[in-house]
């Protein structure tokens, strides 16, 4: 969780870029840190939500999905937590087939 507002993207030192996503209100927020060895084989990166992102990165191997996402907590209503599942499929479903795919960041949901 970041907490920063829109969606923008910044240097963070020795070369990581940082790509992020948030809303007005400051609530929620995702983010991607990308190496500097990477940077240059990252070809997308998909802001999906305030709580989903993804980066596409072309390696020797082939293409791969990498999503970042920081699931709902238990307090958050029934209907955010439908969007945040409808979201996270529609965009692992919108995906090359063929690419590899990993989903890493906060799934507890606690």
């Amino acid at each position: 969780e970041t907490r920063w507002k829109v969606a923008k993207a910044r240097e963070i030192g020795e070369g990581v870029k940082l790509y992020y996503s948030g809303e007005d209100t400051k609530r929620n927020g995702v983010a991607i840190a990308v190496a500097e060895s990477l940077k240059e084989y990252a070809s997308a990166v998909n802001r999906v939500s305030d709580r989903i992102m993804a980066v596409r990165i072309d390696t020797k191997e082939g293409y791969w999905a990498i999503f970042f996402v920081y699931a709902p907590q238990a307090g958050c209503s029934e209907s955010e937590k439908d969007e945040f599942c409808w979201r996270l499929d529609d965009a692992i479903r919108s995906i090359p087939e063929g690419d590899y795919l990993a989903i890493a960041g906060n799934l507890d949901g606690h």
